[in-house]
């Protein structure tokens, strides 16, 4: 495995080929890859989590974002989950088509990663990425979702800071509550904000906010297409990494990651296809019982 120091090098030339080799180390679960990750110490860089369904424009926003960033000086690291590919299991790379302006830039680093079937939006080992870029010399780290399901949720348990981004025709505010993202989101972006009824559907979220005591949490209207809206949405970011940062919000994110660590340990400790192979023989049998059957691995 590479050293944590020869990876910071190259992030500080613009080379990322040594933390590209890392992460693909990581994924694949390389031998040395779990001492390597027990030997980092990673800095208090933050997570910005960004999430919301198909067709909002996250891509273009971050690629707004971006600009408003490294025109600051800053170095942008990127994690982009797409949809696993059906015939090779790799990440689709939507993203670097969407984002192409800044994939060779040498203050921006963007790795697509593949769900590899996980049940919600996210990969399997986005905390020990996430941890890594912390530790590699970066200034902000953005995670953008599939934004379906259960990725709202598990992007907020990862990040610092959680948007959720919306259109105008995102649908109705009991729509919105039954989807949990007034509990997830720390910013609400209303993207394409040009469009018709945006103002009546931001005055919708903010109404909810007010309903549910959620004063912390901010609504900004955008048009990534045409970078209107981001430097207000910048502030906003940084207003909440403030709060934050005062908050116990730090340990309560740690303890969320711990967890989720724990289980995935636990879950490689099982053998996917003999488990497999024992349920098709018990289902077979009159007294087959999906609990007392599953009490035996755990």
């Amino acid at each position: 495995m590479l050293e944590i120091e020869s990876i910071k090098n190259g992030v500080q030339s613009g080379n990322f080929l040594t933390l590209a080799k890392a992460i693909s180390a990581i994924e694949n679960n390389a031998n040395d890859a779990t001492q390597f990750l027990e030997s980092l110490r990673p800095s208090a860089i933050p997570i910005i989590g960004i999430t919301g369904p198909p067709g909002a424009g996250k891509s273009t926003l971050i690629a707004a974002l971006i600009q408003e960033w490294v025109e600051a000086g800053n170095r942008i690291a990127v994690l982009s989950v797409d949809p696993s590919s059906p015939f090779h299991q790799g990440a689709i790379l939507g993203d670097r088509i969407r984002m192409r302006e800044w994939y060779l830039h040498p203050q921006v680093f963007i790795r697509s990663l593949a769900s590899r079937g996980h049940l919600g939006g996210l990969n399997s080992t986005t905390i020990e990425l996430t941890t890594l870029l912390q530790c590699a010399g970066f200034d902000m780290i953005i995670l953008e979702t599939v934004g379906v399901g259960q990725s709202e949720v598990e992007v907020a348990a990862l990040a610092d800071t959680t948007l959720v981004v919306l259109v105008p025709e995102a649908g109705d505010d009991i729509q919105m509550m039954k989807s949990g993202l007034m509990e997830v989101a720390n910013i609400f972006v209303v993207n394409k904000s040009d469009r018709p009824d945006a103002n009546a559907f931001t005055a919708h979220i903010q109404q909810m906010l007010l309903e549910n005591h959620a004063t912390e949490t901010s609504v900004v209207q955008t048009i990534a297409s045409q970078k209107e809206g981001i430097g207000e949405l910048v502030k906003a970011i940084q207003h909440h990494q403030t709060i934050a940062h005062q908050q116990s919000s730090k340990q309560r994110l740690m303890l969320s990651k711990t967890m989720q660590l724990i289980v995935a340990k636990k879950m490689q400790q099982l053998d996917y296809a003999t488990i497999e192979t024992e349920l098709a023989k018990a289902m077979q049998t009159t007294s087959f019982n999906i609990f007392e059957f599953a009490k035996q691995y755990y």
